[in-house]
């Protein structure tokens, strides 16, 4: 029986518990391509929401998701050169009185009639353009990138509430090269 609750303690510590288990974000699919002198990213995302999450966002609180992709070359002599660093912010929400789900991007918003489909629209990005120009094609470059919640814009309290931090966490990072 100790030895049981050894193991769970051990679980535990190493954030390998059930609230840890069921949320998280999976990057099974990143390709950055060089494109008309410049660089476009495809990226498809698993986005698995904690119970904390869904239901701040069904009680009202809307959600935030980023993603962030900067374009850097190699140097031998200094920090590698950045050439281009750009940024894409969703809202996430849920309108109560027509149970419809709604995603803003910008000026653009959509609604949808599940979690599921407002989802998909997030984590599913083809051709987004993120260096414009100053790309030759003999270089070596790469992608550094992010996918996150962002919590801190979430509102006040909800950013002071320690207890739940850790399922307010969610994101991936990964660099990639450019094709």
């Amino acid at each position: 029986m100790a030895a049981a609750w050894l193991i769970v303690a051990c679980l535990l510590g190493l954030g390998l518990g059930p609230s840890v288990l069921a949320q998280g974000v999976e990057l099974p699919s990143i390709v950055a391509k060089r494109q008309d002198g410049g660089v476009v990213l495809d990226f498809a995302a698993n986005l698995t929401l904690s119970r904390a999450v869904e239901e701040g966002l069904r009680h009202g609180v809307p959600v935030y998701f980023v993603a962030e992709a900067s374009v850097k070359k190699p140097r031998w002599y200094w920090r590698d050169e950045r050439i281009a660093r750009v940024t894409r912010s969703w809202r996430l929400s849920y309108q109560p009185l027509t149970s419809a789900w709604r995603v803003s991007l910008g000026a653009f918003s959509q609604s949808y009639s599940s979690l599921e489909e407002a989802l998909t629209t997030i984590t599913r990005i083809a051709h987004w353009r993120i260096a414009e120009s100053g790309i030759d094609t003999t270089g070596r470059y790469y992608v550094d990138f992010q996918f996150f919640l962002d919590s801190s814009q979430l509102p006040p309290a909800m950013r002071l509430d320690v207890s739940a931090q850790s399922e307010w966490k969610l994101g991936v990072e990964r660099t990639i090269p450019v094709e």
